[in-house]
């Protein structure tokens, strides 16, 4: 087993071989400019890791200690140290001591005080490094020691190889220390490699003695041209799109044949720098082209342009058509799944109808809505999302006509009979435009034949009937119209009682869908209304009384074409009841009211005017049937009319104890049936109920009391403390109850 010190020293030799390395591999007037280095220290939690007993940290400290007592004074050397002040902190890194000479003193207390705590952000950390040696201006080296892997950058590799990049003479050496994970290091060599420097690892005393006498013994041969990516691509034609589609490739130098017959849209290779030859040839058309190109110390692009791409094509159609006419047409072609044939004039950039050849051959296609002088055109899809047109064939696109002749007066609102003739294509309608517009107002499909019927509009006036082809709503036909006004008139009462119905005899178009309403004076919203079907109508008045009009409605734009006026009054309402009554008895209170459907008597507490306890409606009969709080005090009586609840009527109203009593015996056997004698309002779900003793919302035994006075109830099997009750089902509540013993 290796012993912590002797790995130290192994360690402390390693950095010498590395800083010896350094300043050898430079040129005697190079060494003369004494290259700066700092030394970057992982200083993360895992450093607090052992080995034979003895934390890593504290054989750093060690290895650095004597490293820095063997070092020419003259050496500028500093410090840069991550993951020693934070947690979890990926910026974590610090140059604790710029590089320079005479630091010797200065980074010995540094290392002593480090104390490991954090992430391993060890890339970033030999960025720092090289910043702080102005790297993009100075040679400069870095020494990174770390027992761990990345654990902030994505990417170490691309970092050192930017840092190579922009460097004058940029180089990091790594020494892995203590390090097994594949990865972590994968990461490290390629720091290493990446930047000309040495990759070390310290696990062992015969690993690491081999790699100090590399190191001391062979100082690193002159780098080699480093080679670059070149990427390779072909365009369709000069100035045409880039090809997505797989080519064949050949790539040579002199004689040597790098890559030959790849098959791909386009390939990268990295290639050093030299003269090179690539050719490429499309499979579709074995079209081909080639160009010598050479290769320095940059990235490149080679782009190759190949014959535009015109696959053979063919379009057979009618010389004519009518315009808006569905023809056929036979084609070939590549029949690409989103290859289409479209319609345009000569010279256009777009597409007047078009269909895809996916559906076959022949192929329906419709032609232009407008006359005139057309071509199809066979449009292959390209890569890229665009098009290429392979194929034309010129067309002539011939008028159409069509004509329109009303069979009857043309009234406001209503409806006419027009007899047409045109192409009747599909979707094809006739409608009404105001003179020069093209917004239909009113339409109707051809579809329904000749003569069809086609709704106005509901206001008067000059307006244009219209032929108009579906494809691009295209008109054929403007007939220049006058709308006369619809007339109305209505008969009603000058007045009426709020709730009520009335009969409203009315003249007018009768259309269907027109209505009868009813409008608050001023208003534009109606609050009543009816279809115009029945005459006379039957309308109901509102709740609010006030001034209202009666109006005809057209359908048609909801047009009012007749008003008359209206008074709606307050109606009459009266209540009959006793000033006193027992409380949760049945009370009969006769009444006079409008009684519409949803008319109600309703009971609440005197004061709390918007908190009903019980309603009854109207239509149940006359007297009410009320069944009265079971709590005695002062209460009121209300009519209430269906429409917004308003109050017409009201009576106050004094309640007295309650007169209620159930007589049952005091104790019975098990599973026994006993009869209750009970008083109470006896309304339809009132029930007598038997349920355990404090547990009234537990009910084990419920009869209603309409089932007859006395009530049988069978008592349970099991023993135990029980209560009998009068149940309440108006307010939901025990009126009475009695104890009873099952033993």
């Amino acid at each position: 087993m290796e012993l912590p010190g002797r790995i130290a020293m192994r360690l402390i030799l390693a950095t010498l071989a590395l800083l010896a390395m350094t300043a050898g591999a430079l040129s005697p007037a190079a060494a003369q400019e004494k290259p700066r280095t700092i030394l970057v220290l992982d200083g993360s939690g895992s450093m607090w890791g052992q080995i034979d007993g003895v934390p890593k940290i504290d054989i750093a400290r060690k290895v650095v200690a004597e490293l820095l007592q063997s070092l020419p004074e003259d050496q500028e050397l500093g410090l840069t140290v991550y993951g020693h002040r934070r947690k979890g902190d990926c910026h974590d890194i610090e140059t604790v001591v710029p590089p320079g000479p005479q630091t010797r003193a200065a980074i010995l207390r540094a290392i002593r005080a480090i104390r490991p705590k954090g992430k391993t952000p060890m890339t970033d950390a030999v960025i720092a490094a090289a910043e702080a040696l102005r790297y993009t201006e100075e040679a400069a080296t870095v020494i990174l020691v770390s027992d761990g892997i990345e654990t902030c950058n994505p990417d170490p590799c691309a970092a050192a190889r930017a840092l190579e990049e922009t460097g004058v003479n940029f180089t990091a050496h790594v020494i892995g220390f203590d390090v097994t994970e594949a990865k972590a290091l994968a990461q490290m060599r390629c720091i290493a490699e990446a930047t000309g420097g040495r990759f070390l690892t310290a696990a062992n005393a015969t690993e690491l003695a081999t790699a100090m006498t590399e190191v001391a013994t062979a100082p690193p041969p002159p780098p080699k041209p480093k080679p670059v990516e070149v990427t390779f691509d072909a365009i369709d034609g000069r100035h045409g799109p880039r090809i997505e589609t797989p080519l064949i490739w050949t790539l040579r130098r002199g004689e040597e044949v790098i890559e030959e017959n790849l098959r791909a849209p386009a390939f990268t290779a990295t290639l050093p720098p030299g003269e090179y030859r690539v050719e490429v040839l499309r499979p579709e058309d074995e079209a081909t082209a080639e160009e010598v190109f050479g290769v320095g110390s940059v990235a490149k692009t080679v782009t190759l342009a190949l014959p535009e791409f015109r696959p053979p094509a063919t379009i057979e159609a009618p010389d004519s058509g009518p315009a808006g006419a569905t023809v056929k047409l036979r084609w070939t072609g590549p029949g690409g799944e989103i290859d289409y044939i479209s319609v345009d004039r000569p010279g256009g950039q777009g597409d007047i109808t078009y269909a895809y050849v996916k559906e076959g051959s022949p192929l329906d296609i419709r032609l232009p809505p407008e006359p005139g002088q057309y071509e199809f055109r066979y449009k292959m899809a390209v890569a890229g999302g665009g098009r290429k047109v392979i194929a034309t064939r010129p067309v002539t696109v011939t008028p159409v006509s069509a004509s329109i002749e009303p069979l009857g007066p043309l009234v406001a609102g209503g409806k006419v009979k027009l007899r047409w003739s045109g192409p009747d294509y599909e979707n094809d309608y006739i409608d009404v435009v105001r003179p020069g517009e093209s917004s239909s107002l009113t339409y109707a499909y051809t579809s329904a034949g000749s003569p069809l019927e086609l709704p106005l509009p509901a206001e008067p006036g000059r307006y244009e009937l219209r032929y108009v082809m579906h494809l691009h709503d295209t008109p054929l036909l403007r007939l220049p119209v006058e709308i006369k006004a619809a007339s109305a008139s209505l008969s009603a009462p000058e007045s009426a009682e709020a709730g009520s119905t009335i009969e409203v005899g009315w003249e007018g178009p009768g259309n269907e869908r027109d209505y009868i309403a009813l409008f608050p004076a001023g208003s534009d919203s109606y609050v009543s209304w009816v279809y115009a079907s029945d005459n006379p109508a039957r309308l109901t008045m509102p709740a609010e009384p006030g001034a209202y009009e009666i109006a005809y409605v057209l359908a048609q734009g909801d047009t009012p074409i007749a008003r008359l006026p209206i008074r709606v009054e307050r109606p009459d309402a009266l209540l009959e009841a006793p000033p006193e009554a027992p409380a949760a008895s049945a009370l009969e209170v006769r009444w006079e009211g409008p009684g519409t459907p949803y008319d109600r008597i309703g009971v609440r507490r005197a004061g709390e005017e918007d908190r009903f306890l019980f309603t009854v409606f109207t239509s149940k009969g006359n007297p009410a049937r009320v069944i009265l709080p079971p709590e005695p005090g002062v209460y009121e009586l209300v009519y209430l009319f269906e429409q917004d609840d308003k109050e017409l009527a009201s009576r106050m109203i004094s309640l007295s104890a309650p007169r209620v009593g159930l007589k049952a015996p005091r104790s019975a056997a098990p599973g026994s049936r006993i009869k209750v004698k009970w008083a109470g309002p006896g309304d339809e779900f009132d029930a007598i109920i038997l349920y355990r003793a404090g547990r009234p919302d537990q009910r084990i035994v419920s009869v209603f009391t309409r089932l007859g006075n006395p009530a049988d109830i069978f008592l349970p099997n099991v023993p135990g403390d029980y209560e009998i009750a009068y149940w309440l089902s108006a307010y939901e509540t025990v009126l009475a109850a009695t104890p009873i013993s099952v033993r």
